[in-house]
């Protein structure tokens, strides 16, 4: 992955963190220079430099950035973090932002912020850790899935609307099938956490509970295993060989490998797919579980700039995101690929500049309808090994056959709940 260096320059690892805290870190030297770290592919870096850029050419202090994809951007911060040279400003995700803040990994930014105008108070509140803002939301976005539209329509289908469930994935599944074209109808969504966490918002379940532990049981978890394997073995997904070539960069992923034609993500992603594809891509909603079942989506913040915990200059890194989120020039650089604005006045003025896919984007999420539920509650501060650890460990080792979806479902429940209890002893 490309990595910018010069004037600009997983397992996420609990206990790399926990290292860290326990040893009370502080920076090792001074720097002139705030250093920026976050993970996407090239067009969200060649953005994130032009407001470097603009932010510099205003006399402010330079930025020496860095970039990773999202499977190598974990380990290399928790090493940075528990080394003691962790980034001024880092890029956090909602899953781990209570991991980081509980190890003062991150720092509190309520005194040092400044003013961000009429933001929007569900992003804001995504950000707080006990009453704390410990992360400033880079936009707003849902879950989605992102579409193939020509090679869907090819086969003589539509991409499916908001409306669609899983049983509408069955049937597009056989038409692929039938087209013999090589292409499957979605990749394996298995260990995909978003998905799960919809798929068991719509059953009136959470992932996790307010008080930090998990909202399922291990029989919903074995029923989770057994639909993905039962698509895995009509045809209907791709199998677990082509799905391990995906290494979380978009590039790699099956829908731009033209290995299926659906795959769960992001609403703010498909502008970064639509830049690596030769295809018309689209984006519709999570499947339903039955018709006109909903609730599994909510506005979710896409990603948070939070300063590093180990910083030599707190006020300067804030008043870098401050800029990011604020400045309308920096908006309409920024356009939605990190989601949609959450400062009233950016999105106002980025609005009519937007191309066909952030517009599409755009009123995705503000469109979701009855799809929407209450954002669920930070997640606890062991979701993060959860989710790399163990959902995708386990999912691949159901897929490759070497667990049965009933041992994988209880297994997943045992140890998850084992985590829990350590992370909240």
């Amino acid at each position: 992955m490309t990595i910018r260096l010069g004037r600009r320059q997983f397992l996420m690892g609990s206990s790399a963190l926990a290292a860290a805290a326990a040893a009370g870190i502080s920076p090792a030297f001074a720097q002139s220079a705030l250093r920026l770290i976050f993970w996407g592919g090239q067009a969200r870096a060649d953005r994130t430099y032009a407001v470097t850029d603009l932010y510099e050419a205003a006399g402010n202090p330079g930025l020496e950035a860095e970039f990773l994809s999202w499977n190598d951007y974990w380990p290399k911060l928790a090493t940075q973090t528990a080394g003691g040279t962790a980034p001024d400003i880092i890029q956090m995700d909602y899953r781990y932002i209570v991991e980081y803040a509980t190890r003062n990994a991150i720092a509190p930014l309520d005194d040092v912020i400044g003013d961000l105008g009429e933001f929007d108070a569900d992003q804001l509140e995504g950000g707080k850790v006990d009453g704390q803002l410990y992360g400033i939301s880079l936009g707003a976005n849902s879950v989605a899935t992102l579409a193939n539209k020509k090679a869907i329509e090819e086969i003589g289908e539509s991409v499916p609307d908001n409306s669609w469930t899983y049983a509408d994935l069955e049937r597009l599944g056989e038409a692929f099938n039938s087209a013999g074209n090589g292409m499957r109808a979605f990749s394996d969504g298995s260990g995909t956490e978003p998905m799960l966490d919809n798929w068991l918002r719509q059953r009136g379940q959470a992932l996790y509970t307010a008080d930090n532990k998990l909202g399922f049981t291990a029989d919903d978890m074995v029923e989770w295993f057994q639909m993905w394997d039962g698509f895995r073995q009509k045809g209907y997904i791709v199998d677990a060989e082509t799905q391990a070539l995906d290494t979380g960069a978009p590039e790699s992923s099956m829908v731009a490998m033209k290995r299926a034609a659906m795959m769960p993500s992001n609403s703010n992603q498909l502008v970064i797919h639509q830049s690596i594809n030769d295809d018309e891509l689209t984006i519709s909603s999570y499947p339903r579980i039955a018709p006109g079942v909903g609730g599994g989506h909510y506005r979710k913040p896409s990603m948070f700039f939070s300063v590093g915990g180990s910083t030599a200059d707190r006020e300067a890194a804030a008043a870098f995101i401050n800029f990011f989120v604020t400045n309308p020039e920096a908006g309409a650089i920024l356009g939605v690929e990190r989601g949609i604005p959450c400062n009233a006045a950016v999105r106002e003025a980025i609005t009519p500049t937007l191309d066909e896919q952030s517009q599409i984007a755009l009123n995705f999420v503000a469109n979701l309808g009855d799809l929407v539920g209450a954002l669920p509650p930070s997640p606890p501060a062991a979701a993060g090994e959860i989710d790399l650890n163990l959902l995708r460990v386990i999912s691949q080792e159901v897929a490759f056959g070497a667990r049965s979806p009933e041992d994988g479902g209880k297994a997943f429940v045992e140890d998850a709940t084992a985590i829990l209890a350590r992370a909240n002893a």
